[in-house]
């Protein structure tokens, strides 16, 4: 958990230190206000990088040659990212540098408009974001997609060479059965992995008002290695004309519907918002009933399309596991928070804590 978020050169936000409690905490104010930025800015600082889509050299202040998030987290460590116009990064943890897959850093769950595409963009989103849930969820997993990735890439090179007359096609059969052998137990943990979110997937969304949520794995290969091997035997000749293997769990589409149809195509903005945050939420679920820590949620402007009682349930599925930081315009939009932080141009202007022990607010 977070203790607070300091700022320097980043977006519009004033060079300051921003003290947060456990439990829920809203940012509320105005649009334009800064709100969406803070949120952004405890992501830079735990990842390196912003969830917006855009250049991540619009994080520096119009003004500024640098930007730079210090993050205070719960036990005393602290974890840091700097940017500056040169495109230098230095991303650490205590003072140490931060590798990219490092799993030392708080986990940290975004919703905001831009990951919407996790719901409507390619299969590609999907697989991606799965494969994060299961390194998050089984540690010992998290190579699996790397190492399948970096066969793939040598097979295909070998592919390249042949179609070129630079290699022997006898070199094929070896690479085939390796890039079976490292398929599937990625397979297999992405199959596990849907399985754990389907029940809270389904019951998340249909609070959240979606009819009949569902998601499913979808994968473009046969599960076992004996078998995936023989299959890729048979196309062989086939895949030996394209640039690119045609078959494999790199296909693989993590399906979500509602209603019995794909949401990416027929569900409203509305609907896909909705999806989106019910899958954050059961990925949640999942992480705290593996043992793991549940992640810091991100939520930008998640009230604005709900009705005061899912609103109630969204929060009261919030407490008890792990701290919440989102966005509203209104601060009564979020009931019983934790904390509650007025931002107007870009500072944090005051703050009102409910002490839960007491049931009381100080200003």
């Amino acid at each position: 958990m977070l203790a607070a978020i300091e700022c320097r050169g980043f977006r519009n936000l004033g060079d300051a230190r921003v003290e947060l409690a456990d439990g829920v905490v809203v940012f509320h104010g105005p649009n334009g206000a800064g709100k969406t930025n803070l949120l952004e800015a405890v992501y830079f600082g735990l990842t390196g990088h912003s969830f917006r889509s855009g250049s991540d050299r619009d994080l520096i202040h119009f003004d500024q040659t640098s930007a730079r998030v210090e993050l205070e987290l719960r036990g005393g460590k602290s974890v840091s990212a700097a940017l500056d116009r040169s495109g230098e990064r230095r991303h650490r943890l205590d003072g140490r540098t931060l590798p990219a897959a490092d799993l030392e850093r708080p986990l940290v769950s975004v919703f905001h408009p831009d990951r919407l595409q996790l719901v409507k963009g390619p299969p590609a989103h999907r697989r991606a974001h799965l494969d994060r849930l299961v390194a998050a969820t089984w540690p010992a997993r998290a190579e699996l997609r790397a190492r399948y990735g970096r066969t793939l890439a040598q097979r295909n090179s070998l592919v390249s060479r042949i179609r070129a007359g630079f290699a022997d096609p006898s070199a094929l059969p070896a690479w085939d059965e390796r890039l079976a052998e490292e398929a599937e137990p990625l397979m297999a943990a992405r199959s596990e992995a849907v399985r754990a979110l389907s029940q809270p997937f389904t019951d998340l969304g249909s609070s959240l008002g979606l009819e009949q949520p569902t998601i499913a794995y979808r994968p473009r290969a046969v599960g076992r290695r004996d078998e995936l091997t023989a299959e890729l035997a048979v196309r062989r000749d086939r895949e030996l004309g394209r640039a690119y293997l045609s078959y494999g769990p790199q296909l693989d589409e993590v399906e979500l519907r509602i209603n019995g149809r794909q949401l990416r195509r027929f569900g409203s903005q509305g609907q896909q918002r909705a999806a989106l945050l019910a899958l954050l939420f059961a990925e949640r679920a999942v992480l705290i009933e593996a043992g793991r820590a549940g992640p810091l949620m991100l939520l930008d402007d998640v009230m604005s399309e709900l009705d005061p009682e899912r609103r109630l349930l969204l929060v009261t599925t919030l407490e008890g596991a792990g701290q919440t930081l989102l966005t509203a315009t209104e601060p009564e939009h979020v009931p019983a928070p934790s904390l509650r932080i007025a931002v107007r141009e870009g500072r944090a202007l005051a703050t009102a804590v409910r002490r839960a022990a007491a049931g009381s607010e100080a200003a």
